[in-house]
């Protein structure tokens, strides 16, 4: 009995240091030198060198000149140590009141725009967390924003076109606006 004890705890050893910390270490250390800017969490970097956010991660805007993403369930808002979605479904009563009350904001923060309002800008990702919008959602924004910026809404469409991020490979997802790199462009070439 005790030799099989000794050969289940040695092996137990062995196991615990290559599964929780040879190969933990080595596909860290091989993604550091391939892969460093994802690996360190593909961080975005302001105009004055600060870290504004991370590309993976959606933030909240409030300010009329800037695109708005998708609401967040995650926390108290775009928490990334909290990643959940609301878990409400479709006969849920506080999600209708939810959903009622964006789409109120909404209309009432952008009068110019067209009707309907994107389903996405009223419903969180699965994650609460999601960086990214339609183009068409972003669109559906170019007058508020154009009016906020004192800018043609054209010029503001021209760079909504310029970030619009294409099918990854060609066929997988869809096309997409990473709406912190879209607002980072507006404030660099809109001031």
């Amino acid at each position: 009995m005790w030799k099989t004890l000794d050969v289940a705890a040695r092996l137990t050893a062995v196991t615990l240091v290559l599964t929780g910390l040879a190969y933990p270490l080595a596909i860290t250390g091989l993604a550091q030198a391939l892969f460093p800017r994802q690996a360190n969490g593909s961080l975005v970097v302001g105009e004055a060198g600060r870290t504004v956010g991370s590309a993976l991660i959606g933030q909240s805007f409030h300010d009329p000149g800037y695109f708005q993403p998708r609401p967040s369930a995650a926390g108290s808002g775009y928490d990334a140590a909290n990643s959940s979605g609301s878990n409400l479904g479709p006969t849920s009563a506080k999600l209708r009141e939810r959903v009622k009350a964006d789409l109120a904001r909404l209309r009432n923060e952008n009068p110019e725009a067209s009707e309907p309002v994107p389903a996405e800008l009223v419903t969180a990702s699965a994650s609460g967390l999601d960086p990214h919008v339609s183009p068409e959602a972003a669109a559906w924004q170019v007058p508020r924003i154009a009016r906020a910026r004192s800018v043609a809404p054209a010029r503001v469409l021209a760079l909504l076109n310029a970030h619009t991020e294409g099918r990854q490979f060609g066929f997988l997802g869809e096309r997409r606006v990473n709406v912190l790199l879209l607002n980072l462009a507006l404030d660099r070439e809109l001031r």
